[in-house]
């Protein structure tokens, strides 16, 4: 039976839930168990998959084809483990599952209310996991804060859990704020009291409360905070702020949590080996030198819309001991007349995906300055196409070739509608999750990956025309990847370019902290030389 440990938060967002729940996942896993990972969202959309990436932040895509919150993205590259569809589940998910069992007649004429009926299929969602899997623990956060309407159903789950299944199966994490006022010069745990009162009000009592504090603080507040919180001292975790993510797993173990968490669920924990997570972070601390990236993209107001490819550059940087330093640049902006100006000594350029017809031109206009001007250039998924476009205009000299997605009108179609795919529905209508590739043997990808087939993750719905392929292979460009199956375009590169590779997929949700995605190293990799 697996044991459940559920993560909470108080007073604001944004204090690191999904960071706190992975750091403990590193070293439960390297502590010898078997770990997984769950979110529960509040929000009534089905899933992420249609919402604006500048209101939500990036649509992280599971092996299996999930287009799910960008938590699980660090839920994965810290523990290392595909997670699956059932990791993400939205309110509104849970809503539309009661509602066609009721259309359905599956409530045979009962009144449907979220006390049973919301509440049952929240705890199914996370008792089908354990059912069918054999984790020793599976930690599953609740998003939102204590206190928030929309959360109340999803805590009032995780209480009937808790009497169902005892505190021996059962632990409770609270996350929540300990500010520190400036003007008095002293920490506040008040906010924390509260926080916790709220959980005591729904029946929800913590077993360990995570200070989150922008410094370290006085031993005296732990003992303020066990005192009116009515936890232990020694389960009472600081947790202040660091300069990078990666090291939060290094803070929690030297208070012992996973200790804590193992004696309360009855685990039987080896020695917590994580030599090489610590090998990862010293390689952060002796990363000095920087490497600028120049990201062309149409979100650039909020970077967690790209979110894993920031992280999946820092990766390969580390591996490489460099710090990454990247130059936004708004494709929206990006004109003829200001395109010098804008990339202007860029060593690098990254195109990243996206939807619709905001910023194409001047994506298209960063593929032919990197190009023609032999910048390292690395595209992905609208990046690639782009790319194809940029060289079917002023390679092949198709001066009106587009994409359907862009132009449905245009004469030359160089990416088009994959035949037989749903556009009347947007959400969850697209080539989602893992395919397999075929590399091309001597080709650049090939020597970067090191195999004759690759796994990657794709969020996409329109495709290279291969009515265009031999028109593209006589000008130069080489198709290095292929899926076999539907004989579909994977990856691009120009061999006469330092580095010019672009891919349909995306390879930034399979980086790892030790293991660079190929095609990121690649990219900085051929910076590096460049600048040498």
């Amino acid at each position: 039976m697996s044991k459940h440990i559920f993560i909470t938060g108080g007073v604001v967002s944004g204090l690191g839930k999904g960071i706190t729940g992975s750091s403990l996942g590193v070293l439960l896993k390297n502590s010898g168990l078997k770990v997984f990972m769950q979110k529960f969202d509040p929000y009534l959309n089905i899933d992420p998959g249609t919402m604006n990436p500048i209101e939500h932040g990036e649509v992280f895509v599971t092996f299996d084809g999930g287009e799910t919150d960008l938590d699980l993205g660090h839920y994965e590259r810290f523990i290392d483990v595909n997670l699956t569809k059932g990791s993400s589940y939205s309110a509104g998910r849970i809503y539309a599952d009661a509602l066609e069992i009721e259309r359905q007649g599956g409530y045979k004429g009962k009144t449907v209310q979220v006390i049973p009926h919301i509440t049952n299929l929240i705890k199914s969602k996370i008792y089908e996991i354990e059912k069918n899997n054999d984790y020793d623990v599976i930690i599953s956060e609740i998003g939102g804060t204590v206190g928030d309407i929309e959360s109340q159903p999803f805590l009032e789950a995780i209480r009937q859990i808790r009497m169902e299944k005892s505190k021996e199966n059962v632990l409770f994490i609270h996350i929540a704020l300990l500010p520190y006022l400036k003007i008095s010069g002293e920490f506040k745990t008040k906010p924390i009291q509260h926080s916790v009162k709220e959980m005591l009000s729904l029946g929800l009592q913590p077993d360990i409360i995570v200070a989150r504090s922008e410094f370290s603080f006085e031993d005296r507040l732990r003992d303020k905070i066990s005192s009116f919180c009515n936890v232990p001292k020694e389960n009472v975790i600081e947790c202040s702020d660091s300069d990078s993510i990666y090291k939060v797993p290094l803070t929690i173990m030297k208070s012992n949590m996973h200790k804590i968490v193992a004696k309360q669920l009855n685990l039987k924990i080896n020695k917590t080996d994580i030599t090489e997570w610590e090998n990862f972070v010293k390689n952060i601390d002796s990363s000095t030198e920087e490497l600028e990236v120049c990201i062309v993209g149409k979100y650039v107001e909020l970077s967690d819309a790209y979110l894993s490819v920031i992280e999946s550059l820092k990766i390969a940087g580390y591996d490489l001991k460099h710090k990454i330093k990247i130059r936004w640049i708004n494709a929206r902006k990006l004109s003829n007349l200001n395109i010098e100006e804008q990339l202007v000594n860029a060593k690098g350029i990254l195109v990243p995906g996206g939807f619709g017809e905001e910023g194409i031109e001047g994506k298209i206009l960063a593929a032919k300055y990197a190009r023609e001007k032999d910048i390292p250039f690395l595209g992905i998924c609208l990046g690639m196409q782009i790319a194809c476009v940029e060289f079917a205009r002023n390679v092949l000299n198709l001066k009106d070739a587009s994409s359907t997605e862009i132009n449905p009108n245009t004469r030359n179609p160089i990416i088009d509608i994959l035949e037989g795919k749903n556009t009347k529905k947007i959400g969850g209508t697209l080539r989602l999750g893992a395919y397999k590739t075929k590399l091309l043997k001597n080709t650049k990808v090939f020597k970067l990956y090191g195999e004759d087939y690759v796994i990657e993750r794709h969020r996409h719905r329109y495709e290279f025309n291969n009515n265009y392929k031999k028109m593209f292979e006589e000008a130069g460009m080489v198709f290095s990847g292929i899926y076999e199956e539907k004989d579909l375009v994977e990856i691009i590169e120009i061999p006469n370019n330092k580095y010019f590779v672009a891919c349909q997929y995306h390879p930034e949700f399979t980086s790892r902290p030790n293991k660079p995605n190929p095609l990121f190293k690649g990219f900085l990799s051929s910076i590096i030389e460049n600048k040498q």
